[in-house]
C-alpha cells in the first residue's frame, strides 16, 4: 500500500483509508465483531488510516475503534470530527462550533477512542454564526495542547477554506467526490493542492453504486441513509444503475473490479487526494486497497471519462434536509 501525505508535519498515511460510518450501521445492521474483522483487515492490507465522528450512531463508530485500539493504539492514524449537534429540546439538527462545545466533544471522543490525542480533527459542519476565522482560534488551542495532531474542516467552500488558512495551517478537507460527484472539481481540489492542503474524499465508490453487486434499494433498512437520497429512489435509480453497466464492464474488460478502478480514478486526479471508501465487509476492503497497486494510464483515464461524463448522475446527492450545512460554491 502506497502512502500519502496527510498532515503539514509530515505525517503519511496509506493512501486508500477506512470511512468507519458503516460502522455505526448507516448503511444496514452491524455488530462489534464484524466492524474489528473489517479493522483487523485493514491492517492486513496496509490501511492505516481511519475516519470516524463523534455523531456516527452517536459515539458507537468511535467506541467500536476504541475497543479494537486496546492493544493496537499505534497501528492507526485516526481522524475524528465534531460540529453537529441537535437541540435538547427540539431535537432540530442544528450546528455548533463553540469552543466549549468543541472542546467538551473532542474530549468525550477521546474517551471513546481510548487516546490522548487524535492526529486529525474536523469541524464536520460550519456554524453560521461564527467566523471560521474564530473557529480555526480555537482548533489551534488545542493543537497547542496536543490534543489533536491537525486541523480539518468537512464540506467547505475553497473561499472558507482560504480564509481559515490565512489564520494558521488547515491540513485537510473532507468532502464527497466520486464519479458520480464531481463538485470538487470546480475549485476544491484546485485549492487544496495549491494550499497544499490533503483532500479527503468520502463516499468515493457512489454509495455502493459501484460495487460489483448492483445496490438493490427495496432490500435498504429503514435507517439506511440512501433510502430517501434522491439518486438512490425511481426513476432516478434505474437510469443510473443502466448508466454504471457501462463502467463495470469497461472494469472487467480490464481484469478489476470496479470499486477498484473507482478508486484508482480518484486517486488519479491528483497526489494529495487520500479517499476513504466505507465498508462493512473484509473482502470489499480488499477491492479498495487494490487500488494502490492498479496501473492507471491516460488512455483508461479518458475511457471512464467516455463512459462517465462529468454530470451523468440522474437526482441530486443530497435531500433538501441533507443539503443542511454544506457550503455551496458553484
Amino acid at each position: 500500500m502506497k502512502q500519502r501525505q496527510l498532515l503539514k508535519d509530515g505525517t503519511k498515511v496509506s493512501e486508500i483509508g477506512l470511512g468507519c460510518l458503516s460502522f455505526a450501521g448507516f448503511y444496514g445492521p452491524t455488530s462489534e465483531a464484524t466492524s474489528h474483522a473489517t479493522l483487523s483487515a485493514a491492517l492486513d492490507l496496509g490501511i492505516d488510516f481511519l475516519d470516524t465522528a463523534n455523531v456516527y450512531g452517536m459515539g458507537k463508530s468511535e467506541a467500536t475503534i476504541g475497543s479494537f485500539l486496546k492493544g493496537n493504539a499505534d497501528k492507526f492514524t485516526i481522524a475524528t470530527k465534531a460540529g453537529i449537534g441537535r437541540d435538547p429540546n427540539t431535537g432540530e439538527r442544528g450546528f455548533n462550533n463553540k469552543p466549549d462545545y468543541l472542546r467538551g466533544e473532542l474530549e468525550k471522543s477521546l474517551k471513546r477512542l481510548g487516546l490522548d490525542h487524535v492526529s486529525l480533527y474536523y469541524i464536520h459542519r460550519r456554524d453560521p454564526d461564527l467566523e471560521i476565522e474564530a473557529v480555526m482560534e480555537t482548533l489551534l488551542a488545542f493543537k497547542a495542547e496536543g490534543k489533536i495532531g491537525g486541523i480539518g474542516f468537512s464540506e467547505i467552500s475553497p473561499a472558507s477554506l482560504r480564509r481559515a488558512a490565512s489564520v494558521g495551517p488547515v491540513d485537510a478537507v473532507q468532502s464527497e467526490y466520486s464519479l458520480w460527484t464531481r463538485t470538487a472539481d470546480l475549485g476544491m481540489v484546485q485549492t487544496c493542492a495549491e494550499l497544499d492542503v490533503a483532500f479527503v474524499p468520502f463516499s468515493p465508490v457512489g454509495r455502493g453504486i459501484f460495487g460489483t453487486k448492483t445496490p438493490d434499494p427495496s432490500q435498504f433498512e429503514d435507517t439506511d441513509f440512501r433510502k430517501a437520497n434522491p439518486r438512490f429512489v425511481e426513476p432516478n435509480f434505474s437510469y443510473n444503475a443502466e448508466k454504471v453497466k457501462g463502467f463495470k464492464a469497461y472494469a472487467a474488460d480490464l481484469g478489476t473490479k470496479p470499486i477498484t478502478l473507482s478508486l484508482a480514478w480518484c486517486l488519479a486526479r491528483g497526489d494529495h487526494l487520500i479517499p476513504i471508501p466505507g465498508t462493512r465487509s473484509a473482502d470489499h476492503l480488499a477491492e479498495c486497497a487494490a487500488a494502490s497497486d492498479f496501473q492507471m494510464t491516460d488512455a483508461i483515464m479518458a475511457e471512464i471519462e467516455q463512459t462517465l461524463p462529468v454530470g451523468w448522475a440522474h437526482g441530486d446527492r443530497y435531500t433538501r434536509t441533507q443539503w443542511h450545512g454544506v457550503e455551496n460554491f458553484c
